[in-house]
C-alpha cells in the first residue's frame, strides 16, 4: 500500500501549478561551423544558485510568507534566440539577432522545433558565430528566449526524501515529437504551449512519469517599461556590466558568459511551513507549485 501511495503522489505532483527506455538527450552541436582561425563570438551558459533572485521586472525578489523554495540542480537548457540590444529602448527583435532557432508548423501553429533545438549544459560552448557576421556596434543588453529546462528537485513523500527530474518547456509554443526526462522517453508528436512539463522519479527501483500544463513562468526583464516582451514568451533580459563593443576588426574570440540565476527558482505554497516540498502527506491536499522560472540573466564578456 505504501508503494501504491507513492505512485499516486507522483502522478499528481504538479497538478496544481499556477505558474510554467532511450538515452538522455545530449547537447546539440551548433550548426554553424566557422573556420578555426576566424575570430568568433562565443556564448556559454552557467547556472548559479547564488546569483540575485529577480522578479518579472528585474527587481530583487524575496520568498513570500507562506511559501518555500529550493534551488534546483540544473542538467540541461535549450534556448531559442540570442539577441544583442544597443539600449533599453531597442524593441525585442530589432537588435542584432545573433541566433534564432528553427521553427515548424508540423503541429499546426508556428512553434519552436524541439527536435532541432540546441541543448546545452553548464559551461559548455552553447553557440558561436563568426564576428565578421555581427554588425559592429556597442551593445548594452542581451536577450535570450529560453525554451527548455531540465533539472532535479528534492521532495518529501510520506516521510521519504526523494529526488525527481523535471523537464519544463517554456518556449512560446513547442513542437515536440519526443523527449527524455531522465531515463524515460515521452512521446508527444504535437504542439505544447509554454508551461508544459514532464516529471520522472523512481520508487523502489521503478521509474514513474507524469505530465501536466502550468499557465506560465517568471521571466525577468529589467527594461520592461521601455522594451516589453511579448505575452507568453520567455525572453529573459540582462545588461552587460561593461557594454559589449564589436569593432569588426577583432583578431581573437569574444566569449559571452551568461549566468542564469537558479536561486530558489522552484517555489511552492508550504502548507505546514516545514520548508520541504510535500505534494501530499496523506492528511492534506499537499503543497502546490507557484513558480518554476529562472530568476535572472547576467551576461559578461571578455
Amino acid at each position: 500500500m505504501k508503494h501504491l501511495f507513492l505512485i499516486a503522489i507522483i502522478l499528481t505532483i504538479f497538478s496544481s501549478c499556477s505558474k510554467d527506455e532511450e538515452d538522455p538527450v545530449q547537447p546539440t552541436t551548433p550548426t554553424n561551423n566557422p573556420s578555426p582561425s576566424e575570430p568568433k563570438l562565443v556564448f556559454k551558459f552557467y547556472f548559479d544558485s547564488t546569483a540575485a533572485r529577480l522578479d518579472n521586472f528585474g527587481n530583487l525578489s524575496t520568498i513570500p510568507s507562506g511559501n518555500a523554495a529550493q534551488s534546483p540542480s540544473f542538467n540541461q537548457l535549450s534556448f531559442h534566440s540570442l539577441e544583442l540590444a544597443q539600449d533599453s529602448f531597442t524593441a525585442v527583435g530589432f537588435g542584432e539577432i545573433v541566433y534564432k532557432g528553427p521553427e515548424t508548423t508540423a503541429g499546426g501553429s508556428t512553434a519552436v522545433d524541439f527536435d532541432q533545438a540546441i541543448i546545452t549544459t553548464d559551461g559548455a560552448i552553447a553557440y558561436s558565430k563568426p564576428l565578421s557576421q555581427i554588425t559592429p556596434g556597442t551593445y548594452k543588453w542581451l536577450r535570450s528566449s529560453l525554451a527548455y529546462q531540465n533539472y532535479d528537485i528534492q521532495f518529501l513523500s510520506n516521510g521519504n526524501h526523494l529526488t525527481g527530474t523535471l523537464s519544463s518547456f517554456v518556449g512560446f509554443n513547442n513542437y515536440i515529437t519526443n523527449y527524455t526526462i531522465n531515463t524515460q522517453s515521452v512521446a508527444v508528436n504535437n504542439n505544447k504551449l509554454q508551461g508544459y512539463w514532464g516529471f520522472e522519479t523512481a520508487v523502489l527501483g521503478t521509474s514513474y512519469v507524469s505530465e501536466g500544463q502550468s499557465p506560465g513562468t517568471t521571466v525577468p526583464n529589467p527594461i520592461a517599461s521601455s522594451s516589453p516582451i511579448n505575452p507568453g514568451s520567455c525572453v529573459v533580459t540582462g545588461d552587460f556590466p561593461t557594454p559589449l563593443t564589436i569593432t569588426g576588426n577583432e583578431t581573437t574570440d569574444i566569449t559571452v558568459s551568461i549566468t542564469l540565476s537558479t536561486n530558489n527558482s522552484f517555489e511552492w505554497k508550504d502548507l505546514n511551513s516545514d520548508g520541504f516540498f510535500e505534494p501530499s502527506d496523506g492528511t492534506n491536499p499537499g503543497d502546490t507549485v507557484v513558480d518554476m522560472g529562472l530568476r535572472g540573466l547576467f551576461p559578461d564578456w571578455q
